[in-house]
């Protein structure tokens, strides 16, 4: 009878519960498997933090021996297609760990030169073209290459036209190669020409004569009155001795003015000789009227600074002193 009653206990579901009750440890022991647990955790954790610091070290040393090469690709060419398809791959496997700015950096690959090769490797051309003289027999060499660049850059140059130059090139025998092609090198390679302008050596000193009635100036000069009215003086100026021959004011600006100033002037010439006359272009002195006048005072007119290196700056000077 207690046999089967302590069967029939154990096969009750209060006696279960009851069993797995008093079965289960106080709540403040336990039977140490978190303590297990942390353990292994700590242990993995040492292993890879020894793992990561030998992977450093190793990283460390390769990029020690590879600047120790001397390789970078930094100006340097890599015309291979495979070794290029390498690289991408390589980069696209670290995009997943670090940014591409930082990857570029370390493998010291320009982010332009890097995106060129992105768009190449769509289009299947990767590999560089070649560059042998036998499979592009109209490329320029490296010697006309530094040819060109020595002629672009040369100061004695500088006054010729890319095109006038290219031609130039060919006539002496230098470089034969089209002003188009010159534009591509300059345009490529950043060459800047010297833009110095040529200025052609100005005479420090004035034309003089040597005796009076040789050389004579004439010139016009807006002067300002006090009550705001404008008047023309003309003026005819004997080089050597520096004495006013002749000279005309009115109101306006008339080629008659000219011809009177011209005539009187002529009043001074006491020796049969035929002066001079140095003057600008402007209307006043550029006329039928003043030609006739010329011919008849037997004067030759010399245009300053157009038929002659030499301005009109000594009658210029009178007016300076006139003014001050």
């Amino acid at each position: 009878m207690w046999h089967h009653g302590r069967c029939q206990a154990r096969s009750d579901p209060t006696f279960h519960r009851f069993h797995l009750a008093t079965a289960r440890p106080p709540p403040g022991r336990h039977d140490g498997t978190f303590d297990q647990n942390r353990q292994h955790a700590s242990d993995s954790s040492a292993r890879w933090e020894k793992r990561a610091r030998v992977f450093a070290a190793v990283v460390r040393l390769l990029l020690a021996l590879l600047r120790a090469s001397g390789f970078s690709l930094v100006g340097g060419r890599l015309p291979e297609g495979s070794a290029k398809a390498a690289i991408l791959r390589a980069i696209t496997s670290a995009e997943a760990f670090l940014p591409l700015a930082i990857i570029l950096r370390i493998i010291g690959l320009e982010p332009g030169r890097y995106h060129a090769w992105r768009r190449a490797e769509n289009v299947c051309e990767l590999t560089d073209r070649s560059s042998c003289p036998r499979t592009s027999p109209g490329q320029l060499t490296g010697n006309e290459v530094s040819a060109v660049k020595e002629m672009v850059l040369a100061p004695e140059h500088r006054h010729m036209p890319l095109g006038t130059l290219a031609r130039y090139a060919q006539r002496i025998g230098k470089v034969f190669a089209s002003a188009s092609t010159w534009a591509r090198l300059i345009r490529e390679r950043g060459w800047r020409r010297p833009r110095q302008r040529l200025h052609p050596p100005k005479p420090t000193v004035g034309v003089r004569a040597s005796q009076p009635n040789q050389i004579w100036h004439i010139d016009t000069r807006v002067i300002k009155l006090l009550d705001g009215m404008k008047v023309y003086l003309q003026t005819v100026l004997d080089n050597c001795s520096r004495k006013i021959l002749a000279w005309t004011v009115t109101e306006r600006l008339d080629p008659s003015n000219t011809c009177q100033a011209l005539l009187a002037a002529g009043k001074h010439l006491v020796t049969a000789g035929r002066p001079l006359l140095y003057a600008d272009s402007g209307v006043e002195n550029v006329n039928g009227a003043v030609d006739s006048v010329l011919l008849t005072a037997c004067l030759d007119r010399i245009l300053a600074q157009v038929e002659i290196a030499f301005s009109n700056s000594l009658i210029e000077a009178y007016w300076r002193s006139l003014k001050h």
